[in-house]
C-alpha cells in the first residue's frame, strides 16, 4: 500500500508519511463495510471515472507544458517568475488570460479588466457598502486570488510585501475580513506587476 502511494501521488510525499498514510487507510477499511460487491456495477463506473480524471490532469498538464514553452521566450515570462508566489503554470495562465500588459495605460483599466474595481451604491443619503465590479475576467480574477493564498500558505519561505499588506489590511483600522483583504492584495499585486514591465 506505501508502495503503491509513493508511485501513484505526484507530491513530494516522504516514505515515513506514505507508510503512515497507508497504515491509516487499511486501519479505516477494517473498520468500513462495503456496500456494494467487487463485481457491482457502482464499482465499474468509480474506476471508469477515476482514470477519465487521471486522463484529464495528464492532458492538461501537456497542455500546461506546451504553454511554458511558448511563453518561455517572453520577457514577461521571468518577471513573473520572479515573484514569490507565482510559477510557471501561473505565470503562463497569468500570461493568457491577461494578455499585454502593455496595453493597460493605468491600473484601474487592469483592474477593470480583472473585474475587481470598486462598485458603489447610493440613493440620496443612504450609502451602501461596497463591492467589487465582478464584470471582468473571471478566470484571471480566480487566478489571481488562488495566487494570493500560495502567497499566505508560503510566506514562512517566501515573505513578501504582498503577504505584509495582508495583514495590514486584516489589523486596526481596517479590519477586513479575508476575502476583502485578499482583493485588496489582487489589486497590489496587479499594480507591482505592471510596473514590473
Amino acid at each position: 500500500m506505501k508502495n503503491k502511494l509513493l508511485a501513484n501521488t505526484k507530491k513530494n510525499l516522504s516514505s515515513e508519511r506514505a507508510l503512515k498514510k497507508a497504515e491509516e487507510l487499511i486501519r479505516i477499511a477494517s473498520a468500513s463495510y462495503p456496500a456494494v460487491t467487487p463485481e457491482d456495477i457502482t464499482v465499474s463506473k468509480v474506476r471508469y471515472y477515476a482514470d477519465k480524471i487521471i486522463h484529464l490532469l495528464r492532458k492538461k498538464q501537456k497542455i500546461i507544458e506546451e504553454m511554458e514553452a511558448l511563453a518561455s521566450p517572453l520577457p514577461e515570462y521571468d518577471i513573473l517568475k520572479q515573484i514569490p508566489g507565482i510559477g510557471s503554470s501561473s505565470s503562463v495562465r497569468f500570461i493568457a488570460e491577461a494578455g499585454d500588459i502593455r496595453l493597460f495605460s493605468t491600473s484601474r483599466e487592469l483592474n477593470a479588466y480583472t473585474g475587481i474595481d470598486i462598485r458603489r451604491y447610493q440613493s440620496g443619503k443612504t450609502y451602501y457598502s461596497d463591492h467589487i465590479n465582478k464584470r471582468g475576467n473571471p478566470r484571471l480574477r480566480k487566478l489571481l486570488y488562488l495566487i494570493i493564498q500560495n502567497m499566505l500558505k508560503k510566506q514562512q519561505n517566501a515573505p513578501n510585501h504582498i503577504v505584509h499588506y495582508y495583514y495590514k489590511q486584516k489589523e486596526e483600522p481596517y479590519n477586513k475580513c479575508h476575502k476583502v483583504a485578499s482583493v485588496a492584495c489582487i489589486n497590489k499585486l496587479l499594480k507591482t506587476i505592471q510596473l514590473s514591465y
